[in-house]
């Protein structure tokens, strides 16, 4: 099974924390991996309906909510208003369409070096941070850019 490290973390999780293991939470653990990017419990749970339509939305809701303390997901939350689930790994920042809604991960050494000598220069020690810059895709950038005519 591709997802069976990530299966073994919440079976260990949920032993630790005297949780049921169940096949409901490991058929949305494994939808869930699957997911390229960023997703809403929303649109995971209609995903997770197509094929298991038993599952109800509060159950997909509850085990997200779950994985984020199980530590498999992370929540994230962008200017639209809805909170979005990625899985849980190193650290990255975000550029988000706010168009389209397309979110693109990054890192950059040059940014995380840059906010580190300016938290020293003023004696603050950092303990998170999220960095999100908001614009327009290539593909919004595009679509603005054509002449009206070509939009109809």
């Amino acid at each position: 099974m591709a997802h069976e490290p990530q299966r073994r973390a919440l079976a260990r999780y949920l032993e630790e924390h005297n949780l049921k293991h169940t096949r409901q939470r490991e058929l949305i653990l494994d939808a869930f991996l699957d997911v390229q990017g960023h997703i809403t419990s929303d649109d995971l749970y209609q995903r997770i309906r197509e094929t298991e339509p038993q599952i109800g939305y509060t159950t997909v809701y509850r085990t997200m909510k779950l994985l984020c303390e199980a530590g498999l997901a992370a929540e994230r939350h962008f200017d639209e208003g809805s909170t979005r689930y990625e899985i849980a790994h190193d650290h990255h920042d975000h550029l988000v369409c706010t168009r389209c809604g397309t979110i693109v991960e990054f890192e950059c050494e040059m940014i995380e070096k840059t906010q580190e000598e300016i938290a020293k220069r003023y004696g603050f020690q950092i303990l998170r941070h999220r960095h999100e810059l908001y614009g327009l895709c290539e593909k919004c950038q595009g679509v603005l850019k054509r002449p009206p005519s070509e939009l109809a």
